[in-house]
């Protein structure tokens, strides 16, 4: 029987096609990208408005308030970002036929898991482990490549991986991870020190999300280099409800954005205007 510890190094072996690969794994295959392709692509996606176990581990709790009490407030994604996604699923249908074809054994895949309430879906169970499929930018995965992810986790994913644990009560689990540029695959066990309690995650985010008004907020801003200006730390740039949390930036008139050949810039404060286009859409 294979175990864990040579599951990338057999998924590597059907992809050189040196054995394992079958038409029947190919045609569930193309079943369940089409399956993603219709829930994603057959109607508009709508907010999600609830607390699900993917998001227990959002590290700012003042978005998570947005998120349930006030989600019509969140900028909807973009194209290129709900692209983004279905490429995410799309890898994820990939890897676990690999898996399959490789010979180890996987089951519960997308099974619904609840706790205390919550519910999420498991990505899969894969030779008596828990895994959460991950596909990452290079720099995500050089993190859990040398196992900083378990003490800078933006995104909460142990918190995540340790609620589908509690679900099945075992706490055996890890992320298998693909480099979605380069291709690369790892294994990225959770050390049993590492697992977090979900249930008491849960129990305090739903305190906060009964209060009337949002938490404060989780980042402050920071100096813009050398120009006198404050802004947006990076773990506010991407949530969807920065405009409506930093309403009172720039005293009272709201966020600016300033597009740089490299991306932009959300001010809060600024003493020095950016000699760059603003964007006024955002």
């Amino acid at each position: 029987m294979k175990t864990i510890d040579t599951l990338v190094e057999d998924i590597e072996s059907v992809i050189y096609g040196q054995g394992g690969w079958h038409s029947t794994i190919g045609q569930k295959l193309g079943e369940g990208i089409a399956s993603v392709a219709n829930n994603r692509f057959s109607k508009p996606q709508e907010p999600r408005g609830y607390l699900s176990l993917s998001s227990i581990g959002t590290p700012c709790k003042r978005k998570l308030w947005y998120k349930v009490n006030k989600p019509e407030l969140g900028k909807p994604l973009d194209a290129s970002m709900l692209l983004r996604f279905f490429y995410g699923d799309m890898i994820e249908e990939l890897i676990l036929a690999m898996a399959v074809a490789s010979g180890h054994d996987v089951k519960g895949t997308q099974d619904r898991m609840f706790v205390h309430g919550i519910r999420g879906h498991r990505d899969a169970v894969i030779d008596g482990m828990t895994i959460d499929v991950k596909s990452a930018s290079p720099y995500s995965f050089k993190k859990f490549k040398e196992g900083s992810i378990f003490t800078d986790d933006p995104f909460g994913y142990i918190y995540q991986i340790s609620a589908y644990c509690e679900a099945n009560d075992t706490y055996k689990g890890g992320f298998l991870v693909i480099d979605k540029v380069s291709g690369e695959l790892l294994y990225c066990p959770v050390p049993d020190m590492e697992f977090k309690n979900a249930s008491e995650r849960i129990s305090t985010i739903r305190n906060t999300l009964k209060d009337g008004s949002p938490p404060d907020r989780c980042y402050d801003p920071v100096p813009d280099g050398k120009s006198g200006n404050m802004r947006l730390d990076t773990g506010c740039i991407y949530c969807p409800y920065k405009k409506q949390c930093w309403s009172d930036a720039n005293n009272g008139a709201g966020l600016r954005k300033f597009q740089y050949s490299y991306g932009p810039k959300y001010l809060v404060k600024i003493n020095n205007t950016p000699n760059v286009s603003e964007d006024f859409t955002f």
